[in-house]
C-alpha cells in the first residue's frame, strides 16, 4: 500500500518552547544550564573577563593554542578581546565550515583617562560610556570596577572593585526629586548629561598632620583614594594612563520571577550567544564541516578596532588553518562554501510598550531563539539581507533537530533598527545571518532572558555545527 502524505501545514504556528521541552528530563537539564549560565554571567563583566573564561575552558578541552600542524582542535586569542577556536571536519577545508560569531563587549562606563577629582568633600571619577546605555539606568545602583592597569614596566595589574564579599561598591548620585522640577521637565536626551556620569569612589581624606606637601594643594580626599589604589594594586595616577577600568553593574546575576523561569543579569547581549556558541562548540566533536567559534570586540561601538568584526584577524586564522588542513587551496573557496551565524540576542515585545512593534513580525519571549534576515535602520540601511535559499535552509535544519524558532524585525519600519557584526561576515561571500534569543531590558544594567530560549539556543546552534 502507498502510505498516505501527510496534510501540509498551511499556517504557520510558533511553538512555545516551555511545552517543547516539557518532560522532566529537559527541565532538569534545562535548570543545569540556567545555573552554569548565571555563573557565567556574573563571572564575566568584561569582553577580556570573557575572551579568558573561553581560553580556560578551551584548554581544559584539550585545544591547542596556536595552529599546529597535526592538531585537530586549535585556538588562538588576540590582546586579551577577541578569540578563534577551530574543530577539524571529516571534509576537508575547501567544502567549507560552519562559524558561529559573537560579540564579547557590552555597554558600559569607561573611567578617563585622568579620572580622579574631589568636590563637595567626594570623592569622583570621571567616564565616558561605552555602547548605547540609557544614562538614567546607572544611576543610584550598586557599580564594581573591573579591568586593567598597565604599567611602564610591562607589567598589567588587573582590578576588580565591588564584586567580593566585604568589598565595597560604588555609585553614581542622582538628583532628589525635590530639586529636580527643572529636569524632568527636559526630553530625556537632554536631562542626564554624560558629563555627569561621575563615579562616588570616596569621602574620608587622608590625616592633616603631614606638612611635607603630602596633601596635595588641600586635596585630600583625592589623595586618599591614589594611597588604597595604591596599597591594594600598587598603582599610581599616571599610570591610570595606560588603563582600561569600566564601571559596571555590581553583583551576581540571578533567576526573576516567582518561578525562577528568567534569567537577569548585565550584559546578556551579546554574552547570552557567547554562552550558547561556546556550549554547542564543545559537545559537537565529530563534526562533518571544520567548526569555528569567533567572539569579537567593540561591536557595541561599530566595530571598529583590532580585535573588531572589522580587523583582518579571523581572515589571518583561517589562512595559518588552511596552511596546515587544506595546503594550496584558496582562501576564496573556503569562504564562499561556507555558511554563518551571527550569533546576537533580538529584542522581544515589551509588554508595556506594544505599540513600538509590528506583533506580526515580532518577537516573544519562550518562544525559541530569532532569526532577523535582515538589520539596519530606515529601509534596511547597513544591513545583511540574508538569501532566501540560505534562510529556507536553516528553517529545515531547525526543523529536522525539532528545536523551537521564530523570526522578527526589531521594531516597526519607521522606529527601530540597530546593527550587528553579519555584514562584515558577508562581505568574504558566505552565507550569514543574525541568530539569538530574545532579551527584554536590552543594553540595561540589568537584561533579562527565558531560560527555556537559552536552553533552546544551544540545541539550535548544535544543529547548525552538525549540519
Amino acid at each position: 500500500m502507498t502510505p498516505k502524505k501527510q496534510p501540509v501545514e498551511l499556517e504557520f504556528k510558533p511553538r512555545s518552547c516551555w511545552d517543547v521541552y516539557a518532560t522532566k528530563k529537559d527541565r532538569k537539564a534545562m535548570d543545569a544550564m540556567a545555573k552554569d549560565y548565571l555563573a557565567f554571567l556574573t563571572r564575566c563583566k568584561t569582553e577580556r573577563e570573557t575572551v579568558a573564561y573561553v581560553r580556560e575552558k578551551a584548554l581544559a578541552a584539550g585545544f591547542v593554542e596556536g595552529v599546529p600542524a597535526k592538531a585537530k582542535t586549535c585556538f588562538r586569542s588576540f590582546k586579551g578581546k577577541t578569540i578563534f577556536l577551530a574543530r577539524k571536519g571529516r571534509r576537508p577545508l575547501r567544502e567549507g565550515f560552519r562559524l558561529l560569531a559573537a560579540h564579547a563587549d557590552t555597554p558600559r562606563l569607561d573611567l578617563k583617562q585622568r579620572p580622579l577629582y574631589e568636590e563637595c568633600e567626594v570623592g569622583l571619577a570621571k567616564t565616558h560610556y561605552y555602547g548605547g546605555i540609557r544614562k538614567y539606568q546607572w544611576l543610584a545602583r550598586p557599580l564594581a570596577l573591573h579591568g586593567v592597569v598597565a604599567l611602564s614596566d610591562g607589567r598589567t595589574v588587573e582590578v576588580c572593585i565591588g564584586e567580593n564579599e566585604g568589598d565595597p561598591v560604588l555609585t553614581i548620585a542622582d538628583l532628589l526629586p525635590h530639586l529636580a522640577q527643572k529636569q524632568v521637565e527636559k526630553k530625556v536626551s537632554e536631562a542626564f548629561e554624560g558629563e555627569k556620569l561621575n563615579i562616588v569612589m570616596g569621602h574620608a581624606p587622608v590625616a592633616a598632620e603631614e606638612g611635607n606637601g603630602r596633601n596635595g594643594n588641600g586635596k585630600r580626599i583625592k589623595r586618599q583614594m591614589l594611597e588604597l589604589l595604591h596599597a591594594r594594586y600598587g598603582i599610581a595616577e599616571a599610570d591610570l594612563y595606560s588603563a582600561e577600568l569600566q564601571a559596571v553593574p555590581a553583583g551576581p546575576a540571578r533567576p526573576v520571577g516567582l518561578d525562577g523561569s528568567l534569567l537577569g543579569g548585565y550584559g546578556q547581549d551579546d554574552r547570552a550567544c557567547v554562552f550558547g556558541s561556546l556550549a554547542a562548540f564543545l559537545a559537537e566533536d565529530t563534526p562533518e564541516h571544520c567548526q569555528i567559534v569567533l567572539f569579537y570586540d567593540k561591536e557595541e561601538i561599530g566595530s571598529e578596532g583590532a580585535t573588531s568584526a572589522r580587523s583582518h584577524f579571523f581572515e589571518y586564522c583561517l589562512r595559518d588553518l588552511a596552511e596546515v588542513w587544506d595546503k594550496g587551496v584558496k582562501p576564496s573557496e573556503i569562504y564562499m562554501n561556507s555558511k554563518a551565524i551571527s550569533a546576537d540576542v533580538h529584542a522581544p515585545i515589551d509588554p508595556d510598550y506594544q505599540d513600538l512593534h509590528e506583533k506580526l513580525n515580532s518577537a516573544l519571549l519562550g518562544f525559541g531563539p530569532c532569526f532577523c534576515k535582515f538589520t539596519g535602520h530606515r529601509g534596511k540601511v547597513g544591513a545583511n539581507d540574508a538569501h532566501a535559499e540560505y534562510v529556507g535552509w536553516l528553517r529545515g535544519v531547525m526543523d529536522k533537530a525539532g528545536v523551537p524558532w521564530q523570526m522578527a524585525e526589531l521594531g516597526k519600519v519607521d522606529q527601530g533598527g540597530g546593527g550587528t557584526v553579519a555584514k562584515f561576515l558577508a562581505v568574504y561571500g558566505m552565507d550569514v545571518i543574525d541568530f539569538g534569543p530574545p532579551v527584554l531590558s536590552m543594553h540595561s544594567p540589568f537584561e533579562l532572558t527565558s531560560k527555556a530560549d537559552m536552553y533552546a539556543l544551544a540545541l539550535a546552534l548544535r544543529a547548525f555545527l552538525r549540519s
